[in-house]
């Protein structure tokens, strides 16, 4: 006998990569070599100073018992002086800041908190796919709304305003993006907090991106004025300070959207352990040229990147940043998937296909630069040959 699952499981499908590098172990388990550069998974270390902050912080007697569920005022005041010093925006620590157990469970704990059943969500019609999935978990109503190809992959405000009902609660952001690259601009973020408040729902935004081969100073979402009337902004140290299978991070915003928030995730889970909140402590202290010599590693991985783009026909847009590369797919290929599976198959080379972020990539891939440049070299000799 089997208990039957409940009606969520049925509307939102198993993750893409879950499935697909269900293959590629299957490949390797064969003896092959497969370059895998279809997933967003940081391969440098975190900083020296972060691992000797974790081994330090691991011998204190009381390191191994239940930490706060708001996390250590040493964790908060690293992110509050963080923020200041990285984007010039303010935070109170005792009240401004929710420490997460990676900012991907905050996209739930944030449904979970704002989103009743039948309540409109706007989703950007490219993008990371757990806005939709839990958005539809909690029985909301997801609405797709377009961004503008021919304007860096910006928002369509005007076509957004046919979306609005009086049913639309919450909306979900992500510059630079995912999987595009587009970059954000203070007048991008200046428009959504406008759209925000004119429409009276809460503006969301996803910022893990914003320090990796960004080509200006980074810039949050909390820097709009009067953005924390309206906004709530989810940070990670995953991709920026290469700490992903940590998962550390955190929610910003007013201390109304932070205390209802902590009501949910309060009854879900416990407080990260106290020798990770003091090591991340000390690597969101990094030093600036730490970010730059990472960002050499990436601008490298990047030019081999868009060699591989070059060999497969593909064009693409030089001013992205972020951890990947977006490229648009030339007529002669059939399509993604086609392309995809063929790599996969015939060159033992993983990318990831456009249309897993949503329809509108159907005819695009996406590279990831996780990997080291020698090995992304080796994938365009393989294509080649």
């Amino acid at each position: 006998m089997i208990i039957e699952t409940a009606q969520r499981t049925r509307q939102t499908s198993e993750y893409y990569f879950s499935v697909k590098l269900a293959e590629v172990r299957k490949l390797i388990a064969e003896g092959h070599d497969v370059i895998n550069l279809g997933i967003g998974n940081p391969d440098m270390m975190p900083s020296v100073e972060t691992l000797e902050a974790l081994t330090t912080a691991a011998y204190q007697p009381q390191a191994h018992g239940y930490q706060p569920y708001t996390g250590t005022p040493a964790f908060r005041k690293s992110v509050a002086d963080f923020y200041y010093r990285t984007y010039g925006v303010t935070l109170d620590p005792n009240t401004e800041i929710l420490p997460l157990i990676g900012s991907k469970e905050g996209i739930t704990h944030i449904s979970l908190t704002f989103l009743d059943p039948g309540d409109e969500v706007l989703v950007p019609e490219l993008g990371y796919p757990a806005y939709r999935a839990v958005s539809q978990m909690v029985g909301a109503v997801v609405k797709e709304y377009p961004l503008r190809e021919d304007h860096g992959w910006q928002p369509d405000w005007h076509a957004m305003e046919s979306l609005i009902t009086p049913k639309t609660k919450l909306m979900w952001l992500n510059y630079p993006h995912m999987p595009t690259g587009a970059p954000a601009t203070q007048e991008l973020f200046e428009e959504a907090v406008a759209f925000a408040k004119k429409h009276r729902i809460l503006l969301c935004h996803d910022n893990p991106y914003s320090l990796i081969l960004n080509k200006k100073a980074p810039i949050s979402l909390l820097s709009v004025e009067g953005a924390k009337e309206v906004a709530i902004e989810l940070n990670s140290m995953s991709k920026s300070h290469n700490m992903a299978g940590w998962r550390m991070g955190w929610l910003s915003g007013a201390k109304e959207y932070v205390s209802a928030v902590l009501t949910i995730k309060s009854n879900v889970d416990s407080g990260m352990f106290f020798a990770m909140q003091e090591a991340g402590a000390k690597a969101l202290g990094n030093s600036a040229e730490w970010h730059s010599e990472r960002n050499a590693v990436y601008q490298g991985r990047l030019e081999a990147s868009e060699a591989l783009l070059r060999t497969l026909g593909c064009t693409w847009d030089d001013k992205q940043e972020g951890m990947f590369l977006w490229g648009k797919l030339p007529d002669s290929t059939e399509s993604a998937e086609a392309l995809v599976n063929s790599l996969l198959v015939e060159k033992h080379v993983f990318i990831a296909p456009g249309f897993i972020f949503g329809p509108k990539g159907q005819r695009y891939i996406r590279l990831s630069l996780c990997l080291p440049k020698e090995r992304i070299w080796q994938a365009v000799e393989r294509i080649k040959g």
